[in-house]
């Protein structure tokens, strides 16, 4: 896939006439040249735009959103195949049983993505999906213990845990695109949001407990208490950046233009009163 990806991944929109048309690729070479002029020329590592990143209150808030994700995802994607087997299943069948949450999973994180770029909101299809973590989890917390009697309520539990787990990833990655408007910047927010992000992949490789089986009370209970902590992230990230769009609203662009210079706004990137934050 690597290689194919190098060979077919086209490096400009004027290399693809064969599926967009000449307005639609001037469109997309104007749009990457009015974005990619923000931050003017770049000239190799800049110690700058690493601090502006690592001291952005709002990345931190994107990565326990993101830990949402990725700490009940890396857990329950290695212990799927041993809950399955707690239900009485056995080898292929357990494996063959994986197959339908992961299929709910994509399914959600395409649909859930489709309608976070059609409404230009992030935040409620982000956190949708983390309320069904709690329901799933809340559902296997409590009736895992008996799971043998409650198959059909536990493999829904773990469907629906597939079907709020993986719209959070994109719909995150998103919002944190969204609201850096320097280039450079963004580069390395993403890169930084990816890395520490995934790093709850550690706490999720080590809370479903052999000896705890089949019940999981850490696995699951950690798993709940993230999605928790996730919404709640979300949720103050979605006030903050809703009240600092409110406070910019309340003064009109000649009097931002007449306090401020155009370098000043410039440079204030998406602290200028004149940047709208994505919600």
């Amino acid at each position: 896939m690597a290689v194919a990806c190098y060979l077919l991944l086209l490096d400009s929109p004027s290399l693809s006439p064969g599926w967009l048309t000449p307005d639609e690729i001037r469109f997309l070479e104007v749009r990457q040249i009015a974005s990619n002029s923000h931050g003017g020329h770049h000239e190799g590592f800049n110690k700058r735009v690493i601090f502006s990143v690592l001291g952005d209150w709002k990345m931190y808030l994107l990565i326990l959103a993101n830990w949402s994700n990725a700490v009940p995802n890396y857990a329950l994607k290695f212990s799927m195949p041993d809950i399955i087997t707690s239900m009485g299943y056995k080898s292929a069948n357990a494996q063959l049983l994986t197959i339908p949450p992961y299929t709910v999973g994509a399914l959600s994180a395409y649909g859930f993505s489709v309608f976070a770029d059609r409404f230009s909101w992030r935040m409620p299809f982000i956190v949708a999906p983390q309320l069904s973590l709690i329901v799933a989890f809340a559902i296997l917390f409590s009736k895992a213990a008996d799971i043998e009697n409650n198959i059909a309520l536990c493999y829904f539990g773990i469907c629906l845990a597939c079907f709020g787990m993986y719209p959070i990833l994109p719909g995150v990655n998103a919002w944190n695109v969204c609201n850096i408007p320097n280039p450079h910047k963004r580069a390395v927010a993403i890169g930084y949001l990816i890395c520490v992000g995934n790093a709850g992949g550690i706490i999720g490789s080590y809370i479903y407990k052999a000896d705890e089986k089949p019940r999981y009370p850490t696995g699951y209970g950690t798993s709940l208490a993230f999605a928790a902590a996730g919404i709640m992230a979300c949720l103050t990230l979605e006030f903050c950046l809703w009240s600092s769009n409110k406070t910019n609203d309340r003064m009109s662009t000649s009097e931002i233009e007449e306090r401020y210079t155009q370098d000043q706004l410039l440079n204030m990137e998406e602290k200028s009163p004149l940047f709208k934050y994505t919600l």
